[in-house]
């Protein structure tokens, strides 16, 4: 387990990363990674344009079909 100190960076606050996280993340400087929350926490993903794509679709459906998933979830 790694502790990491948030720190103000300019106006906002972030981390970083040892090098052997980014290394488990396979991502290097100027990378973008998907931050996720989750019942167990915060997950972070490594930006994969195929998965972009995939998630824009999938937000769409949601959105044209937002009726009728309600319903569904009932």
């Amino acid at each position: 387990m790694t502790c990491l100190t948030v720190r103000k960076i300019n106006n906002s606050h972030g981390v970083v990363f040892p090098k052997e996280i980014l290394d488990k993340l396979k991502c290097t400087e100027g990378d973008k990674l998907y931050v996720m929350a989750t019942e167990h926490g915060i997950e972070l993903i490594p930006y994969d344009s195929e998965f972009s794509k995939d998630l824009e679709c999938i937000d769409a459906i949601i959105s044209e079909n937002e009726d009728v998933l309600r319903k569904l979830a009932k």
